[in-house]
C-alpha cells in the first residue's frame, strides 16, 4: 500500500483549484442560509402574534426612535411584519426567500449571499428612516433579491426577461398598492442591485479583498447615513 508524507500532500494541494461558486464563494448544497432566514422571520412573527403591541413598539422601524439612538430598529424591523389578519405580508415575503434563496445562495455562496440579503434589509431601513416614519417586513430584503438575481441574470447571460417582469410588476405594486412602504422597497432594490453589482463584477485578481472591503464600505456609508442626517419626512406608516 502506497504512503504520501504529509509534506507532499500540503505542496500537492497547493497546486489543486477548489472548486467555488461563480461569484468566490465555496460551492452550497444546501443552502443554510435561506433556510435560517425563513425561521428567524417566521420566529419573529410568532413572538409578534403573541405580543404584537409589545414585540412592535420596541423593534419595529421607526424612524424616531432611530434617530434617538434605537439603532437596532434598523435591521430588527426587517424581521417583522404586519400583525394578524394580515398574514399576507409574511406569507408573501417568505414565498419569495423561498423562490430565490436557495438559488441565489447556491450562485454567490452563503456567506455573499447572507451580506446581499443582510444589506439590502438594511437599505431598505436606511429608506424609511430618511423618507418615511414606520414600517415593518422583510420586503427590503426581498426587492434586493430582486436585484440581485437582476444583475447576476445580465452577469451570466441568462434571459433576463422573467426577471424584469417580476421587478417591474412588483414595482408598480408598491406603487399603486396604499400603505405599502415604497422607501423601503426601494432603498432594498437599490442596495441589493449595488452590493451584488459589486460582488459580480469583482475583479478575478484580489476578488475577495475587493468583495470584503465593498460591502464594508456600504455598510459604512448607510451607518454613517443615519448618523449625519436626521429624518426628512414622516408620511404615514406602511408595511415593508
Amino acid at each position: 500500500m502506497g504512503h504520501q508524507c504529509d509534506e507532499c500532500v500540503r505542496e500537492g494541494n497547493k497546486t489543486i483549484r477548489h472548486a467555488q461558486a461563480p461569484f468566490g464563494g465555496r460551492p452550497v448544497t444546501t443552502p443554510v442560509v435561506t433556510w435560517v432566514l425563513v425561521g428567524v422571520n417566521v420566529a419573529a412573527y410568532a413572538a409578534e402574534v403573541a405580543m404584537t403591541a409589545q414585540v412592535l413598539n420596541r423593534f419595529a422601524m421607526w424612524a424616531d426612535g432611530v434617530a434617538a439612538g434605537e439603532w437596532w430598529r434598523l435591521f430588527t424591523g426587517a424581521f417583522l411584519h404586519a400583525p394578524p389578519p394580515s398574514y399576507w405580508h409574511i406569507l408573501f415575503n417568505m414565498w419569495a426567500l423561498y423562490a430565490l434563496g436557495p438559488q441565489l445562495e447556491r450562485l454567490l455562496g452563503s456567506l455573499r449571499f447572507a451580506t446581499v440579503y443582510m444589506l439590502s434589509a438594511l437599505g431598505g431601513s436606511v429608506a424609511v428612516y430618511l423618507f418615511g416614519n414606520e414600517a415593518v417586513g422583510a420586503s427590503g430584503a426581498i426587492y434586493g433579491l430582486f436585484g440581485a438575481m437582476f444583475v447576476i441574470s445580465r452577469r451570466l447571460g441568462y434571459d433576463m426577461r422573467g426577471v424584469l417582469w417580476l421587478i417591474g410588476i412588483n414595482v408598480v405594486l408598491t406603487l399603486v398598492i396604499p400603505g405599502i412602504s415604497w422607501q423601503g422597497h426601494l432603498g432594498g432594490l437599490v442596495t441589493g442591485v449595488l452590493v451584488t453589482g459589486l460582488f459580480a463584477y469583482a475583479p478575478e485578481k484580489n476578488r475577495k479583498a475587493f468583495q470584503l472591503g465593498t460591502a464594508v464600505t456600504v455598510l459604512v456609508v448607510l451607518a454613517l447615513t443615519v448618523m449625519l442626517l436626521p429624518p426628512l419626512a414622516s408620511p404615514l406608516a406602511g408595511v415593508g
